[in-house]
This record gives structure tokens, sequence and C-alpha cells, in this order.
């Protein structure tokens, strides 16, 4: 996916097939200079891992001292749980866990719905048992809340928490770049997403004609 692709591979060099999809050309030359050779397989075979510790080096890169949070850390299991450790100006650390209850990129429409199950205040007393029993709406009232930016909408309903992403990608890098009409990241599409031990793994489409999926099996496959 655009957002947050691991770069542990060497870049690979798209240009020898750009004469097969010159139309595709502009999309190429970037993905050339965004994505490595590993994630455009993972994308073309319809699953993407991002690692655990690739996603929390990106939070922290974008926490900055007017925050109400020091930092943000995420862990996956292969139950399926998503943990978040976060570690607040005002209340300390709150620990929330839960699951992805959808993760969608299509078009216009990029959001994370994520089902908080359970929640804590660390040494809290009365105030961590009351957190940890009413609903995440609820105990977010309770709590004070926190500062999220202007680009990255959250709403939070009973005990979902939905963050649309869809500003800050068409703000990106590839956000901006459009081939015959359609963005970049458009051609990207995310179905959903599943936490498992040390990172999640997001389902996705490339949205090209078959030949230029062709063209790029047969490029990455050299």
């Amino acid at each position: 996916m655009v957002l947050m692709m691991p770069a542990q591979y060497a870049a690979f060099d798209l240009s020898d097939i750009t004469s097969h999809v010159q139309d595709y050309g502009p999309a190429l030359q970037i993905a050339q200079s965004t994505l490595d050779r590993e994630t455009l397989l993972d994308i073309l075979n319809g699953h993407v891992f991002i690692p655990d510790e690739v996603l929390n080096d990106t939070i922290a890169k974008n926490i900055n001292e007017d925050s109400a949070v020091n930092s943000i850390k995420v862990t996956s299991s292969d139950n399926g749980q998503l943990a978040v450790d976060i570690d607040t100006k005002k209340q300390g650390l709150v620990q929330i866990s839960g699951t992805i209850k959808e993760f969608v990129h299509e078009g216009d429409s990029s959001y994370m719905v994520y089902h908080v199950k359970q929640r804590n205040i660390a040494n809290h007393g009365l105030m961590s048992w009351v957190f940890s029993r009413i609903s995440m709406s609820m105990a977010m009232r309770l709590a004070g809340g926190f500062d999220f930016p202007d680009n990255l909408p959250v709403t939070i309903k009973h005990n979902d928490i939905k963050i649309d992403y869809s500003q800050v990608l068409a703000a990106s890098k590839a956000g901006q770049i459009q081939v015959n009409g359609t963005s970049l990241i458009d051609m990207i599409e995310v179905t959903g997403a599943t936490p498992k031990d040390g990172g999640i793994d997001l389902q996705t489409k490339l949205n090209v004609p078959d030949s230029l999926k062709s063209a790029l099996r047969l490029a990455l496959a050299e």
C-alpha cells in the first residue's frame, strides 16, 4: 500500500517495461522511486505485510512536541488482536486492545475502523476501573480525549474508532500523480487487514490492465 510500504529491499528498476505499456510509464517511474521489488510482488499477489516496527517508526516521526501524546506503540498478534500503548501527557499510559474491523482504500474512500475490546489507564485506581468498563466513546470523554491532526479525522462511536486517512493519501507524492486521469494511489486497492505476529497483513488489489500485470510479473521475475 502507498501509505507505509516497507523499504528493506533494494530498489528495482522498472524502466525496461515502460516501452511495453507506454500509457502507464509515469506510474512505473513513480513506482520505481517509491516501491521496492518485494512490495510490488506482494501487491500483485494480493498481500502486503507491514511490520510493527515500520508502523511504529512512521507514527513516531509524526508525533510533534505539541501533541497530547509522548509516544504510541502498536503490537500485532497471531490471534488477530492489535494492542496500542499510548503514553499521554495528562493520563500517563493508556492501553487499548482490539481488532481491525475494516481497512479500506478504494478511490476516494480510505479509512480504518478499529474495534476496541479492552482498555485500561495504568496506575489510576478507580478511574482505571471505570475506564475499562464503559464504552470507548465515553472513556475518551472521561480521559479528556486526544488531539488528532486536522488532515486525519477520527470519529469514535461506542467501541469503534474510525480513522479517515484519505486526505493524507491525497496529499502524498503518489496522490499528486495522474495517469490517464487516474491517480496512482487509485490503482492500488486495499480490501482488508489482519494483525499477525509482528505486523499487519493487508489484502490488496492492483487495478491496472492485465497486460501491465503480466509485464510487471515478467520484469520482477528476472
